[in-house]
This record gives structure tokens, sequence and C-alpha cells, in this order.
């Protein structure tokens, strides 16, 4: 045994260096250890700050932080918050600095610098796309600002699963998120799952976004994970895979054998996308500023005309019908049930019909498998009112569920499919047929219901 009483040796060695190393580093005086900081970048401090208290507080020093702040921003700071930093400039002494509390040039510091972020973002977010009424250059926003999604799943005893996205598609008005992988938890001992968007608190010091660096997460989402088999609809499936819809706009593909986790799907639409993703906290999701009505006592059939449409049918990047429609209205004597019917596509009227291109499908896709789910897909509708700002938009998956109907149209025969979307505002009603002599399916007829209260709401009126 002499063999093994010399590695066991070596390795009560190494742990006594390893130690004695820490040791070394814990017992150094605290004017040494700010020295080595002060020749750190802010990045590093901050990461440097999550070791323990101690070096929390080390970490978050006025003087050092003031030369990074400093350094970054020389000139005087013109229209910020703060009256003292209006005034403030690099000559500041060591004493006047030490005054103010302990992290508040560090606080300053990211303050300032996700204010000037903010401001870049903004401009990207000016121009808007004249057939959505949305930001033109969402997605360059999106990829300038290094914004990326995880999901949080949380078991019953309290730990947490972080899954960093692994796939993102950028469509007419959404954004498909992928999450898959072979390291999933066990679905019988999760409770949660949070969506959350995560950026980096530094961006310029973060070019490329690395889940080990200092971020910010903003909630999105919280879903409910108990009983989710019996809770959550099946909306689709095919010889691997069934296809969970947990409402709002997220998908769950489980193996059919063994019932657990395939993979996630998120759907986001462009509308405040950027907000929702970066303006909230890790526990508290961003509150929309509520809108104030613009009120008109002489048009008596305020705000039942004027909306427009965009529609968008797609999955896995494949595009199946994205339209607009104009000049969309509700009859007063249309009003009915809670609800404003308004006819965008009808039964009669050929030239409106819309086909649906391609292959109609849910494309999934894992480390492994792919594959195919018939008749499921992705709808992002976009709802304007008369002054062209964004009314009612939604991102969610739906399905075509096969109808009990005929088809009653001469040039129109074959198989009748309805899809049907309900959510606070609104509902929508599709019905499609399938032409089997051309194998593709026709959007025959498509009606919006919008929420009477809704309307109500934003434009003050009383229907």
């Amino acid at each position: 045994m002499p063999g093994t009483q010399n590695v066991h040796i070596q390795r009560q060695c190494h742990k006594s260096a390893a130690s004695t190393s820490c040791l070394c580093i814990e017992s150094m005086p605290s004017e040494i250890l700010l020295k080595i900081l002060s020749y750190l970048d802010a990045v590093t401090l901050l990461c440097i700050g999550c070791v323990n208290r101690r070096f929390y507080n080390l970490a978050s020093d006025n003087v050092i932080w003031f030369k990074i702040y400093s350094g970054s921003f020389p000139c005087k700071i013109i229209n910020w918050n703060t009256e003292s930093i209006e005034t403030t400039t690099v000559s500041l002494s060591h004493a006047t600095v030490q005054e103010k509390k302990l992290g508040y040039w560090k606080k300053e510091y990211i303050m300032k610098h996700k204010a000037t972020t903010k401001t870049g973002i903004i401009q990207l977010l000016r121009p808007i796309n004249l057939y959505t009424g949305l930001p033109l250059k969402t997605k360059e926003a999106i990829k300038a600002s290094n914004l990326s999604w995880v999901i949080i799943l949380k078991d019953r005893n309290g730990k947490e699963h972080v899954v960093e996205q692994v796939d993102i598609i950028f469509n007419d008005t959404s954004v498909t998120v992928y999450w898959y992988g072979t390291s999933w938890p066990c679905l019988d001992t999760l409770s949660t799952l949070e969506l959350c968007g995560m950026t980096p608190l530094l961006l310029d010091r973060c070019k490329v976004p690395t889940k080990n660096g200092p971020r910010w997460c903003s909630l999105i989402a919280e879903y409910d994970l108990t009983n989710l088999t019996k809770a959550s609809p099946v909306i689709g499936s095919d010889n691997l895979v069934q296809l969970l819809h947990l409402d709002p706009g997220l998908l769950m593909g489980l193996w059919k054998e063994g019932n657990e986790i395939a993979f996630v799907v998120a759907s986001l639409h462009y509308h405040q996308i950027i907000e929702k993703s970066t303006l909230g906290s890790s526990t508290t999701l961003y509150v929309l500023p509520a809108h104030k009505p613009i009120l008109d006592d002489v048009d008596p059939e305020y705000g039942l005309h004027g909306f427009q449409l965009h529609i968008d049918m797609h999955s896995g990047g494949r595009t199946y019908v994205c339209s607009t429609f104009r000049n969309l209205f509700c009859r007063k004597d249309y009003i009915q049930n809670g609800y404003l019917k308004i006819m965008v596509i009808g039964l009669k009227d050929n030239a409106q019909h819309l086909p649906l291109i391609g292959k109609v499908g849910f494309f999934w896709k894992t480390s492994v498998f792919e594959g195919n789910i018939k008749n499921c897909y992705v709808m992002d509708i976009t709802v304007l009112d008369e002054t062209e700002k964004p009314f009612w938009c939604f991102s969610a998956p739906v399905y075509m569920r096969p109808s009990s109907k005929t088809s009653g149209l001469y040039d129109y025969m074959g198989c009748i499919y309805d899809i049907k979307y309900v959510d606070s505002d609104g509902k929508v009603h599709i019905e499609l047929v399938w032409m089997d002599n051309t194998k593709e399916y026709y959007i025959v007829n498509l009606i919006l219901y919008i929420s009477t209260k809704k309307v109500n709401s934003w434009y003050g009126t009383n229907y």
C-alpha cells in the first residue's frame, strides 16, 4: 500500500496548498486588495463582488468606481436625474468621493451606462413599418442590445434549472425562441417555469453575451407546471412527441416514451418586446403604461372603423400566410354579446380568399430528432386603430380542427377546418377549406371579435 499512501499524501498536500492560497487572499489587508481591484474593469469588478460579502464591499469602493465613471464619462453630465451629478467633474477630491454611500458611484455608472444604451435602442425603434405599425428595426434592436431569453425551471424543493436559448427565428411580426437539449430535469418534479429576458448589464464591455457575466433578468411570464398534462391542452402530436400549449404563447413538446420534456418553444410578438424583456425584474413583470383615450364627441361611430389587420401564419422559418387588411369596420348592429364583429374575409367573396403556401405544420427539432406536427403552427395578429397605433397584438400557437360542416361553396368543395383563438381582448375565428386537387388550404372566412370593454377603454366610448 505504499503507492496508495503516497497518492493520499500528495492529495493532502494539494488540498493544504489550495487552502493556504485561499487563506492568504482572505487575510490580505483591504488596502492591498483595493489596489489590486483598481486595475480591473467594470464587468470583472461586478463578478468579483459575487464572491462573498467582504469582496462585495471591496468591489463597490467609490474611489475605484469614480475612476471608471470619469474615464467613461469625462465631461459634465447633462440631463441626468441626480442633481449632484449634473455639476460633477473629474476634479472631485478623494475625500469627497469617499463621502458618498458605499457603492454610490457603481450604481451611478451602471445607471448612466444603461441610459446611454437605452438611447441607442430607442433610436433604432423609431422608424415604423407602414404595413404592421410596429418598429421597423426590432430585429436590429434585439441584436444591438444582445437580448436573449432563458427559461427557469423550478422544482418543488425550490431548486432552479436555468436553460439558455438554443435557437431563434425572426418572423414578420414576432420572434420564435427554441430550447432543447438532453439534460432536462424530470417533469414530475417541476412546479413552475419562468420565461425571462436577459441582457448584459454593461453592454459595451460584453459584446459577446456570456451566461457567466453580469446580466439583467426581466420576468416576462410564469407558468404552472403542476398537473401539466391534465391542465394544458394537447394541440397536436406525431410519432415521437405530443405538443402542449401553455398560455400565453408557449409550446412544450413531450416525448411519447417517458413523458419527459423534449423541447420548449416561445413565440413573442414584436409589440413592446424590448420593454417587456428588459424593463422588468427577476420577480416582477414590466407593466405597460396605461393608454389615455382620445375622446371624440362628433363621430357617432367613433371606435368602430379605421381598423387595420396584419396576419402572419408561420412555423420554423416557413411562412404560410402574410397579409394586411385595411379599412376594417363594424356596424353598430353587429355589436352583440360584448363583442364588435369585424368581417375581414367573407365566405362569398372569392377575391378575398387566401391560400396557405407550402406544407402546413409545426416544425420542431432537438439535438438528435426533428419532425412536423400536422395542422399546427403559430399565428401572429396585429390590429391597428384608426391612427395606425397597435391596438390588439398577440402571437400564439393554433390548431386547425376538422369541422362538422360541409362546404357550401361551389369553388371550394372539400373538408372544412376551424381555427379559434380567445383572450381577454377578443376572439379570432378562421374557416379553411382543403382543396384536394391542388393540395392546399384556403382561408375562406376570417372574423375578428373585439371586446367592447377593450374598445371602450381605448376610445373612451360606451358601446
